[in-house]
């Protein structure tokens, strides 16, 4: 496994639901690659700060507003 196959994989990996057939293949790139590795890493630590975040009960009142502007920076194409 390269390291952009891995990537593809990390997701899963981190969810504990990386399919059976590819997990050797993940695992051993990631004892090889320090890079992956750290990136493994980083993700873990993201998705735990995020989940200390509290929750948002409220919808910004702001919302339609940007919701509006984001709609008007990227006019349909034809």
């Amino acid at each position: 496994m390269n390291c952009h196959e891995a990537i593809d994989h990390i997701g899963d990996a981190l969810e504990g639901s990386l399919a059976a057939h590819v997990r050797a293949g993940f695992e051993d790139h990631m004892q090889e690659c320090a890079a992956c590795r750290t990136y493994l890493e980083q993700l873990r630590l993201t998705r735990r700060a995020l989940r200390h975040l509290p929750l948002q009960r409220e919808t910004s009142r702001r919302r339609p507003e940007l919701i509006a502007r984001f709609k008007g920076a990227f006019p349909k194409s034809r």
